[in-house]
């Protein structure tokens, strides 16, 4: 296996320690999940990123911290990104119409597209906007119900950072919505740094601006 993969179902650093359930409580078909942290390791990040055929890999973090970006790049089989989505339904709709006023109808074709994506029983890789915790949900039981695992990629850059994205892009977001990402995305860093993953995810990939520079695929093994 070349030294720049890495397979984020089986290697990392072990969460801390829960205490130990009853045995009839424990379930061997779900190992303790894995927590791979790749912010500032100088450079020394892998390149590749390769998880289970029937696992879903979720990549979330502030708007404009840079997700479309590594998609586009480094994700070369299924992908469903809301920004995709987005920008058909631009391309397509008068100038001058709000998106506001039509965003209602993007939202219900990127998750008809994403249900779409997981009918098809391959690897899926989704853009997630991190305030609908709704979301990781229904993606962890559609990923047990395939025999798959739900993978977390989190990108943490700072706000400003962030900001700068939108700046870049040419397009941001609401101040409201900005802060309602942040602190949604805040509480997410946080319980994954604590140990404590959203419920049903096997695994969680913490990644800073240099960690995603360097990433060049993120697939699934056959």
């Amino acid at each position: 296996m070349n030294r720049t993969t890495a397979y984020a179902t089986t290697t990392g650093l072990a969460l801390p320690k829960r205490p130990a359930a009853p045995a009839r409580e424990r379930c061997a078909e779900h190992p303790a999940p894995v927590l791979r942290d790749l912010r500032e390791r100088s450079g020394r990040s892998p390149h590749h990123l390769l998880f289970g055929p029937r696992d879903l890999v979720v990549i979330t973090g502030l708007p404009g911290s840079g997700k479309s970006t590594l998609m586009h790049r480094a994700v070369h089989g299924v992908r469903v990104d809301s920004q995709d989505t987005r920008d058909r339904w631009d391309a397509r709709t008068p100038r001058l119409l709000p998106y506001t006023l039509y965003r209602p109808l993007v939202r219900l074709a990127h998750f008809a597209g994403l249900r779409r994506a997981l009918r098809s029983g391959a690897g899926v890789v989704v853009h997630d906007c991190g305030t609908q915790a709704w979301v990781r949900g229904w993606l962890a039981r559609e990923a047990r119900r395939r025999g798959g695992t739900l993978h977390l990629l989190l990108l943490d850059v700072t706000p400003d950072t962030a900001l700068e994205g939108q700046r870049e892009r040419g397009r941001g977001v609401s101040r409201y919505a900005f802060l309602r990402h942040r602190r949604a995305a805040g509480r997410l860093l946080r319980s994954v740094e604590q140990g404590t993953l959203p419920e049903g995810c096997g695994s969680a990939v913490l990644l800073d601006r240099d960690a995603a520079d360097v990433l060049r695929r993120i697939g699934f093994s056959d």
